[in-house]
């Protein structure tokens, strides 16, 4: 470890570290203007300059390692004079009235403080006004590079470029025009770096500067990112990533940079409202709101038993708001039918892990992307819908590591594979067990854990024989060369690393694709071992904490079968914990329909939008004499089905916790006040609560009172003290005390409930009644896209709703001429179940007779096309395989379709 004087004063830092870090490390503050801690360091702008004692002339504090002994000087006459001349030549063409504009940035403040004036006029021609979020005025560009180097060396996009020579050098789009109608995926991170205001947030140039900031976690996808959210006059009008953030290391997607703008939306609801006898809502006070509503679901109880109504949480809640709406279904309505969003994403991940594993959880952490060796990625297409993740992904390659992507589609990250497998919609199992194949026939298991950590080698090796690649091509449709391949590089190039998505766990057979995943890992000792392990990415920002906190019908916090918990969370609660066996959000609908369950109260979640086969959830919902709507804006289910709806406040607007996908449990804190008369998920299920007579069991100070008595009950949380998850990144459970560090990596010596070894499943292939036929021969497949998230409710609200293209079929060229449709077309796609119709985007990408499609708009109804298949474990619906048949549809609309917003690409 170095030891040297700076300044005079005596610093000790890690072997490596460069002299500008050293020196920030010790409160002395260096100017710099290329540097990024983000980026390899450059020594392009020679600002950071010191004096070394021996040294024959000043060296780039950035670029020189720090010298056992050293003595350092940064800020003598010299060295101010030598920076105080880079100034003047940084400013020959700087506008004059650029500093006075933005006196707080960087660059400004280093003029200030050298008394350097920039002189220069601004031109109107280096002005691009064209994307939404991101303003680009190169007349305050000084050519430190920071922006094309985060595009490059964080982002991986490459979007920016250095065009000219010399004193010419410019920097432009890759589009070579506007930016936007470049590759810009909106991240914002050449926003963040740069230091003189060439590239800024329109948000910031239209609602100001921010004068507050707040550290808190976003309310996007499961990735958990961290953010500071600037407010000014009690409105959101900038974001910007953490540099500390053990998840996102400085970094943010397009939704979590410029998703905000819903908070203030012209429609948010601030009221409680009531449907009246004629269909009209009207505003209500809180008093009466929670009366009607509570007082329905009772006369429901009293009517049918507690077994008539159900309660729906929220992934977008909470981990303390999704405990008390379990709490409340149990100890105020008496009922077990509670159950989460988890239900149809990644219950199968959930279920199947836990089958195998002991824990149904990701066993592993993101910087173990860093570690591998060998990273698969299957049925995700993590680019657009984990963007954070996708771009750690696709450096982690760019440095080398192996990939292997198995998706139907063309995704992003197949640019970066080595291999990339384009099976059959819908023959995952098959798939996988085919890869396990290759692995035993190849003789590549790692005999080493099988020996020490495995059980049922025997019997799998005798029933996996069925499934090599040879004998799978004809379900699959796969080459038998590519994934023997496939099977060499994750078993022989270690530590290798799965990564799934919805594109695994939505199906028939999730839950079993699930178990297929974890089979591979078994095999090849890639499990309970650094840079491996089987990781679920999922999809809301809080849908692990929802299931984890008790969520689900079967289960109580911890994921803790009730039959085991019930007891002690009783003794905690004061009040018993229901028996009666308690229906899935899946099986509510279905006993709405039936008229069996009568009352439903939904916590944000559109349950109309985005459940399959929108027709027989419409039927269900139409039947229900109470629906409590508790949410941020009059979604489609409020809107046509509400009888009381009760506006909640945003992630935005709340203390608590989010849990992400990797067992990570972090702080979310109020940047602002929630709008109106709206409340807190966890205030409006208190006030409720006290109506249905619990007032008791329901008295708590703060989100931290609340998540205090969720450690109680949760012992593999009770260490994860608020105190202690205000550190950065929080704490991975399991976290048993308070000197306990947490968890990063799971089964490292023995699997949780299940003992030492784990054992293999022998999985059979069973193929989805959604087969493609001459009267149906294509198959749909439904997901998200980069810039709009699930149902839009909050995107489609924010800047981002600028981003986002015209929802469009994604179909390849050759089918769309076999039909006969052209770019922008309209299309009838219509299933067994339903039919829609939109304009068809012909892509290089989309596998021969599949076809894609987003649902995040409301006006679309790609729901309703979708089949009654489901999970057989865990009733997940089949979202990724429908069998459709395509015909223009000329006749509905007499002319082509709109076309996406110049320069961006439809949505899909």
């Amino acid at each position: 470890m170095p030891r040297l004087r700076i300044d005079g004063l005596a610093v000790s830092c890690p072997a490596g570290t460069s002299l500008l870090t050293a020196a920030v490390g010790a409160g002395i503050d260096i100017p710099a203007l290329c540097h990024d801690p983000r980026l390899n360091p450059a020594g392009h702008c020679r600002l950071c300059v010191v004096e070394i004692d021996g040294a024959a002339r000043p060296a780039a504090a950035c670029t020189t390692p720090a010298a056992d002994g050293a003595v350092v000087r940064t800020d003598t006459t010299e060295i101010r004079d030598l920076r105080k001349g880079l100034l003047e030549m940084l400013v020959a063409h700087y506008p004059a009235d650029a500093p006075g504009r933005a006196p707080d940035l960087r660059f400004h403040r280093l003029l200030t403080e050298y008394g350097v004036r920039p002189t220069a006029t601004a031109q109107s021609s280096r002005v691009d006004d064209s994307h939404p979020a991101i303003r680009v005025d190169l007349n305050t560009c000084i050519s430190c590079w920071r922006c094309v180097r985060i595009c490059d060396e964080v982002q991986g996009q490459f979007t920016w470029r250095i065009a000219g020579r010399g004193a010419d050098s410019r920097i432009v789009p890759d589009s070579g025009d506007t930016l936007a109608a470049s590759s810009c995926v909106s991240c914002g991170a050449c926003v963040d770096t740069c230091p003189t205001g060439a590239l800024s947030d329109t948000s910031v140039l239209t609602l100001g500067r921010p004068t507050e900031w707040t550290r808190t976690t976003c309310p996007y996808c499961a990735v958990g990112c961290e953010m500071t959210v600037g407010t000014r006059e009690g409105r959101i009008t900038d974001i910007r990533p953490v540099l500390d953030a053990p998840v996102n290391r400085g970094q943010l997607c397009a939704k979590g940079r410029y998703g905000f703008g819903f908070t203030a939306a012209p429609d948010r609801i601030t009221t409680p409202l009531l449907r009246g006898a004629d269909g009209q809502w009207r505003a209500a006070g809180w008093d009466e709101a929670i009366s009607v509503a509570v007082t329905g679901m009772r006369t429901l109880i009293d009517r049918g038993g507690p077994a008539s109504v159900g309660v729906l949480g929220s992934a977008r809640a909470t981990n303390e708001e999704n405990y008390l709406a379990q709490k409340f279904a149990r100890v105020v309505l008496g009922t077990n039918n509670i159950d989460c969003c988890a239900r149809v994403c990644h219950a199968p991940s959930a279920a199947g892990l836990a089958a195998v594993f002991g824990t149904g959880a990701a066993t592993n952490s993101f910087d173990d992307i860093d570690l591998a060796r060998t990273i698969v990625v299957c049925g995700s297409n993590t680019t657009e819908a984990h963007p954070v993740v996708g771009a750690r992904i696709k450096q982690a390659a760019l440095r080398g590591a192996g990939l292997i992507v198995i998706d139907p589609r063309r995704i992003e990250l197949a640019r970066f594979a080595d291999i990339h497998l384009r099976p059959h919609p819908g023959t995952n199992v098959a798939v996988l067990n085919s890869i396990a194949a290759a692995i035993v026939d190849e003789n590549m298991v790692d005999t080493g854990f099988l020996a020490r950590r495995v059980s049922g080698f025997d019997d799998f090796g005798s029933f996996i024989g069925a499934y090599t690649p040879e004998r799978a091509a004809a379900i699959t449709g796969l080459d038998p060369v590519d994934v023997r391949r496939a099977a060499r590089r994750y078993a022989r190039h270690g530590p290798s690393m799965l990564f799934h998505g919805l594109g695994i766990t939505e199906h028939v057979q999730g839950t079993d694709a699930v178990m297929c995943l974890a089979n591979l890992a078994l095999l090849t000792g890639n499990v309970g071992t650094p840079g491996a392990g089987c990781n679920p990415l999922r999809g809301q920002n809080n849908v692990q904490g929802a299931a984890v906190m008790g969520c689900e019908p079967h289960h109580l916090t911890g994921s803790a079968p009730i039959a085991e918990s019930a007891a002690p969370t009783a003794a905690v609660w004061g009040a018993p914990v229901p028996e009666a066996r308690g229906l899935d959000a899946m099986e509510m609908l279905d006993a709405a329909a039936a008229g069996a369950v009568h009352g439903l109260w939904v916590i944000g979640w559109d349950i109309l939008q985005t459940q399959p086969r929108t027709p027989s959830v419409a039927d269900a919902l139409a039947g229900l004499d109470v629906l409590v709507v508790q949410d941020l804006f009059l979604n489609e289910t409020a809107r046509r089905y509400g009888t009381v709806f009760l506006p909640a406040a945003a992630a935005f607007e709340k203390d608590g916790t989010f849990m992400n996908s990797e067992r990570r449990v972090q702080r979310v804190r109020a940047a602002l006040a929630p709008p109106g008369l709206a409340k807190t998920d966890t205030d409006i299920l208190c006030l409720a609560a006290a109506a249905g007579g619990r007032r008791a069991s329901f008295t708590y100070r703060d989100a931290e009172d609340v998540w205090d008595e969720v450690r109680r009950v949760w012992p593999a949380g009770a260490g994860m003290s608020y105190a202690r998850l205000q550190q950065p990144g929080g704490l991975q459970w399991p976290c048993p005390d308070l000197d306990h560090p947490g968890t990063a990596l799971l089964h490292q010596h023995s699997f949780p409930g299940i003992g030492q070894r784990a054992a293999l499943r022998s999985v059979r292939f069973r193929p989805s009644a959604e087969l493609a036929d001459t009267a149906f021969p294509f198959v749909l497949i439904t997901g998200r896209e980069l810039f709009a998230f699930n149902s839009g409710t909050m995107t489609s609200r924010s800047t981002t709703a600028a981003l986002t293209g015209v929802t469009a079929l994604d179909i390849s060229p050759d089918d769309a001429a076999t039909i006969g449709v052209g770019e922008g077309d309209a299309v009838r796609v219509a299933s067994r179940h339903g039919e829609m119709v939109l304009p068809c985007h012909l892509s290089d990408s989309m596998l021969a007779g599949t076809v894609f499609a987003t649902f995040s708009s409301p006006d679309i109804p790609v729901n309703t096309v979708v089949g009654p298949g489901r999970d057989h474990v865990t009733h997940t619906p089949e979202y990724k395989v429908t069998a459709v048949n395509l015909q223009p549809a000329v006749d509905n609309c007499g002319v082509k379709a709109p076309t996406a917003p110049a320069g961006r690409p439809p949505s899909r």
